[in-house]
Formats: C-alpha cells, structure tokens, sequence
C-alpha cells in the first residue's frame, strides 16, 4: 500500500512511514487534509470508511507548533493508517465533519485543549472545560498550577478558596520532546 499511496498523492504527501506494521503519512500542508481523507474513504483499494480518533501533539520549539493526527480504519481492508499534518498556531484547519461524522467531537475536543481552529466546524465550542475558561490545558506552556485551591471546610461547612502553597520549588520544565533528543537509529 505505501508505493499506492504515494501515486494517489504525489503532490500532498511529504513522507511515508511504516514502523511497526503501521502505516503513518504526513502532508506537506494543512490545506491537502479534505482531498486526502476523502480519497482515503472513497478510493476502491483504501475504503477507510471509520475515523477511530483525531487528537494533535504540541510541540512549542516548533514553527508549525501542533501536529494534528487523523486515526482511520478500513474494516473492507482491515487495515489502519495515521494520517498527520503539520499546523502553525493561528492557522486553521478544514473541518471533516462531512466525510465524518465522529469528527464533530474530536474537533471539538482538540479545539478545547489545544486551541486548533477548524474551519466550517457545524458547532466548533468548548467540550471539556466550562466555557468561561481561558486557555487550552493540553498545550506544552498552560500553567501546570493556578493561584487559588478549591476544597471544602468541614468546620464552615462549605467550599473556600485559598491561595497554592506548594510543597516544592518549580523545577525548570524544557519544552523539547524526548524522542527529539533520543538519536534515532534508522
């Protein structure tokens, strides 16, 4: 399927990977994301029909900061494929709400916890946090503690808020992935 792959996307593809029996193609560019999974779903030899999952990967140090991972499976084929592609902070992404109908959550929840925008998302609001919440909590650079503690006062018989206190000194956190570091052995 790899060599299939790169005649039905000449243009669109900029690497193929199998590792491990699983087959991973990353685009050149955000905009090729709709033609590409539509020719995965539609095409006879793919027919990858089922979006298992869509999440992204943050990585701060980057130009194009989040990798956003599209999961599909082909129950004709048994087979899966990932599919990435490579986004900048502010730039958008197609919705595939259309061509999948499960996306509609997973865009939502990437929007909620990594702040990705996608373009004509029918419903694009926050999932998981409440709406009055100001950040993305899966991105590298959230704040890993905020500035009051909520807890409940058996003596007031109520919940209060006091400020952190912490038991250690902030460690100094590096935003560089492990697996940037490890040398690769290819």
């Amino acid at each position: 399927m790899n060599s299939s792959l790169l005649l039905l996307f000449p243009k669109w593809v900029q690497k193929v990977v199998i590792k491990s029996r699983e087959l991973t193609i990353v685009l050149k560019n955000a905009s090729f994301i709709l033609p590409v999974l539509e020719t995965l779903q539609q095409h006879s030899t793919t027919q990858f029909k089922m979006l298992v999952d869509l999440t992204a990967v943050d990585y701060p140090s980057r130009s194009s900061r989040f990798e956003v991972v599209y999961h599909l499976l082909s129950l004709q084929q048994n087979q899966r494929i990932r599919v990435k592609v490579k986004s900048a902070e502010t730039t958008p992404i197609d919705s595939v709400t259309h061509l999948f109908p499960s996306a509609n959550w997973f865009e939502r929840e990437t929007w909620d916890m990594f702040g990705i925008c996608f373009l004509n998302h029918p419903d694009l609001r926050r999932i998981l946090t409440d709406y009055g919440f100001e950040g993305h909590p899966l991105r590298k650079d959230f704040p890993l503690s905020g500035y009051l503690e909520f807890k409940y006062d058996d003596s007031k018989k109520r919940v209060i808020a006091e400020p952190v206190e912490l038991a250690q000194q902030f460690r100094k956190f590096e935003f560089r992935s492990p697996w940037e570091v490890i040398p690769q052995k290819f």
